[in-house]
């Protein structure tokens, strides 16, 4: 855990690895450190807004339901979802 410079003294960051795709990764490796830096704000604040929201707090079954739509919106089948699992 670090303080974040430039920020309030009251947030702490800590580092949290998740995956994600690959082109999501290969779009992020060339990016600015000040550009990463933005990005990484914006997916704190995602990832607060869907999990401590304080009115009304969605379930992580919702969010997962909610993932799930807009994957299949986006065109991933159950079986593309099963393939790219058994990746790993």
């Amino acid at each position: 855990m670090a303080f974040v410079q430039g920020e309030d003294r009251s947030f702490v960051a800590t580092t949290l690895a998740i995956q994600v795709s690959e082109e999501a990764a290969r779009a992020f490796a060339p990016v600015s450190p000040e550009d990463q830096r933005k990005i990484q704000l914006l997916l704190d604040l995602r990832v607060r807004d869907l999990t401590i929201s304080p009115v009304p707090r969605k379930s992580l079954q919702t969010v997962m339901d909610e993932i799930g739509k807009n994957a299949a919106a986006r065109g991933l089948t159950p079986v593309g979802l099963e393939s790219l699992l058994d990746d790993r």
